[in-house]
This record gives structure tokens, C-alpha cells and sequence, in this order.
């Protein structure tokens, strides 16, 4: 994704602050990009499990989240889709020290989401997994943030 605005620079912080499986998928018609993170789990006692699309399951465990960066004016967002929605002005764009503060703030999340995900196959009283994300811990973090480098919504 070299030269690709910020989806280079978030390619690059992904790499090198988050510890799971992520993709990353530029939708240029809605001017929007998903990052998907992926955790696994082993379900080693075979826990039967529905997943959200209402399918059984008593195997190990692949979860998948999304999180949506995306351009206020050009996209329609369901909320509800997604763990968490961020909107981005398409001329500036986000800066490197965001995206690097979002990449580190998103692997804390997929680690204690990965601890939720394995006390829930632990726990046969628990009814439902969902991963966790902390948007007034997220905002406080932001609003500290001293942004300098920052990188547009790529061209194609």
C-alpha cells in the first residue's frame, strides 16, 4: 500500500503496535476503511457456541471485529456494525501519531478481549462474548495526543 495517503502510514503502525491478525480493506466508493482484527482462542472442553450469524459451533474459536475510519460527508455508517466508528477529513486526513496511539490502543483492547474470549469458553454460566471498546478512554487518549505528521485520504 506504499504511497496510498494514510492507509500506508496505518499499515505500518498496525505492523508494528498490534500483535494479532488484522487486514485492512479500502473501500473507495464510500471512502471508508475497515481494520479487521482477528483473535483466536482454543475451545479445548468444545463449548457449544452460537456465532452471530446463528451457526453452532463447538470448535476453536476465530473472532473477527471491525473498526471503520471513515469521511462524514461520503459514507453512510451503521454503527451497530462495526466496534468502533471513527470519522476522518478527507484534505487532512490522520496523523501518524494517531494512528500509531489507534494501533497501540486496539491491541490493548484485543488483549483483554482475547482474556474475555477465553473466560467466556472457561465459564458455562456466561451467555454471550462481545469485544470491548473503551470510546471515553479512547477520546482521553486522543485529546492528549500532540499531532504533527499527518497524512491524507489516499488518492487512486
Amino acid at each position: 500500500m506504499a504511497g496510498y495517503g494514510f492507509l500506508s502510514v496505518l499499515e505500518e503502525e498496525m505492523s508494528t503496535h498490534f500483535d494479532y491478525d488484522f487486514a485492512i480493506n479500502w473501500d473507495k466508493r464510500r471512502h471508508a476503511v475497515e481494520v479487521s482484527l482477528i483473535l483466536e482462542a482454543k475451545n479445548p472442553g468444545g463449548v457449544a457456541t452460537v456465532d452471530s450469524i446463528g451457526e453452532d459451533n463447538s470448535g476453536d474459536i476465530v473472532f473477527e471485529d471491525c473498526i471503520l475510519f471513515y469521511n462524514p460527508a461520503k459514507s453512510i455508517v451503521n454503527r451497530e456494525d462495526y466496534l468502533a466508528v471513527i470519522s476522518y477529513e478527507p484534505k487532512k486526513g490522520l496523523s501518524r501519531e494517531f494512528l500509531a496511539y489507534f494501533a497501540q490502543f486496539l491491541n490493548e483492547t484485543a488483549v483483554q478481549g482475547l482474556e474475555d474470549l477465553r473466560d467466556f469458553l472457561e465459564n458455562p454460566d456466561s451467555e454471550e462474548f462481545s469485544l470491548f471498546w473503551d470510546s471515553q478512554a479512547f477520546a482521553r487518549g486522543r485529546a492528549v495526543l500532540e499531532e504533527t505528521d499527518f497524512y491524507s485520504y489516499p488518492r487512486y
